[in-house]
């Protein structure tokens, strides 16, 4: 399935009965975030407001907001499809493949990335209509606010596009963005995210103003990119293009320097200051708390564009689980074989609701010598974005992670606290509440594995109940037989 952009996947979603249209008037103000949070809360569908008090643009809402419609987002029926191609594109970096059949599939996968680079066109819908200077009014999109004590309403599902000063290599982020002013926003790039380091670099060289665009609503693939913790020279955009099976379509900014999907409903153009900052917050954050305010660069728009009858997606957090986990989950599995070309011996990962993304991960190894537990962990906390993660536990490979409570089951049996818990320091995301220091803390590794003898233990390891085979399959033969 491939959707050239964000209607083509509405249509598909309401013909498979994911979508639900809603004319009755609502508010953007907490309305639409109450309605919406009932909604992922019990596994409902996408929803699209087409009455939204004083706009005539309808929001759209939940779009990921479960692992089918990501999937589907995404042009597959399972991500475990899209996880086997990125094992097959890994494996062909490490060799040739063999036999006939194995050759053809990686011919096709090559062609697929020889295809998956961006196509710049001259005209585009997304600047169907142009307005710039005093005629930009960001009010005129129906904005949501999402909690009670949220400053303003806030952009949430932006594609933030900006160029490294030094390299000149593209970055795609989604970074949420206060509004300040019909023509102003905060830019909310965290510290360790790729567009807070080429604001830091802007500043360095003594640029005068960093150039921004941000586009809303492409189609749902390239929306999605825009959430994965990427290195920071891969582009999202031509990864967007390996995932759909075809390139992205980019087209020249009208007031910038920088490309933005064609196909989408609007864009906003401007540029940031380097060095000058304004509160931003708070903001009822995917954490299930509040983010104080604190200073972030300010956004300045000199262009918006966008179709004659453009729709505006947009989505919630708030406590977990939100339409950000299933985003969140997908990007796990996909990444998941990269993670173990690095580290062969991980088996499984997850990366639960609950956590956060950077609270907690639970892994499952094939364990091989004392001390293998801690080498993963501080492996993870050496690996890009995982350098956020405050909590990391260590299971056997036999250990199924995605089961919390055999997860549970097998942390509170097998770690000795005083021997099998590891604390280290390092940085810690701008979210996190918990630390005395900002963006700075203590991590946790906790090794639930099976302990060898050579990890100080002076008895035997116990083995697992488990009936055996004969009797399983007698009980299995005569089952009727017992009137079940």
């Amino acid at each position: 399935m491939r959707f050239r952009d964000l209607r083509e996947f509405v249509s598909l979603l309401e013909d498979r009965g994911e979508l639900k249209r809603i004319a009755a008037p609502v508010s953007p103000h907490l309305e639409i975030t109450e309605i919406t949070d009932r909604m992922v809360k019990s596994g409902g569908p996408a929803l699209l407001f087409e009455d939204v008090d004083g706009h005539s643009a309808p929001v759209l809402v939940n779009i990921f907001g479960t692992h089918k419609r990501t999937a589907l987002a995404l042009g597959v029926e399972d991500i475990e499809e899209l996880a086997d191609r990125v094992r097959r594109l890994l494996s062909m970096a490490q060799g040739p493949p063999s036999g006939l059949g194995g050759k053809m599939r990686a011919l096709g996968d090559l062609i697929g990335l020889a295809r998956s680079q961006p196509n710049l066109v001259r005209r585009a819908p997304c600047q169907e209509v142009v307005l710039t200077g005093d005629e930009v009014d960001l009010f005129a999109m129906p904005i949501i606010t999402c909690w009670p004590l949220d400053a303003a309403p806030f952009i949430t599902l932006p594609l933030v596009i900006t160029r490294d000063p030094e390299s000149g290599r593209r970055n795609v982020g989604m970074y949420r963005m206060q509004v300040y002013d019909k023509r102003t926003t905060g830019m909310h790039w965290q510290t360790h995210k790729v567009g807070a380091r080429h604001d830091r670099r802007a500043q360095d060289r003594g640029v005068e103003r960093l150039e921004v665009a941000v586009a809303i609503g492409a189609d749902p693939t390239t929306m999605w990119t825009g959430s994965m913790p990427l290195p920071p020279d891969m582009d999202e955009f031509a990864v967007s293009g390996v995932i759909r099976g075809e390139p992205v379509e980019l087209v020249k900014c009208k007031t910038v320097d920088l490309e933005v999907p064609a196909q989408s409903e609007y864009v906003l153009e401007g540029y940031v200051i380097p060095g000058e900052m304004r509160d931003e917050g708070p903001f009822g954050d995917h954490t299930g708390y509040y983010s104080p305010a604190e200073p972030y660069p300010v956004f300045h728009v000199t262009a918006m564009t966008s179709r004659r009858d453009p729709i505006y997606a947009t989505t919630m957090v708030g406590r977990p689980p939100s339409e950000d986990f299933f985003m969140g989950k997908a990007t796990e599995r996909i990444m998941l074989p990269a993670l173990q070309m690095t580290l062969p011996e991980v088996v499984d990962m997850n990366m639960p609701a609950e956590g956060i993304f950077h609270n907690l991960v639970i892994v499952s190894i094939r364990k091989e010598y004392p001390g293998h537990a801690q080498k993963v962990m501080h492996a993870l906390w050496g690996l890009g974005l995982m350098m956020l993660v405050k909590t990391i536990v260590v299971v056997d490979h036999y250990v199924d992670v995605q089961n919390l409570s055999e997860v549970a089951w097998r942390v509170t049996c097998n770690i000795n606290p005083a021997t099998d818990i590891t604390f280290s320091e390092g940085p810690i995301d701008d979210l996190d509440h918990a630390t005395p220091t900002p963006r700075f803390g203590s991590k946790m590794g906790i090794d639930a594995t099976a302990k060898f003898a050579g990890e100080g233990r002076t008895r035997e390891w116990p083995q697992d109940i488990i009936m055996s085979e004969d009797i399983k399959s007698k009980v299995d033969r005569r089952w009727k037989e017992y009137g079940f």
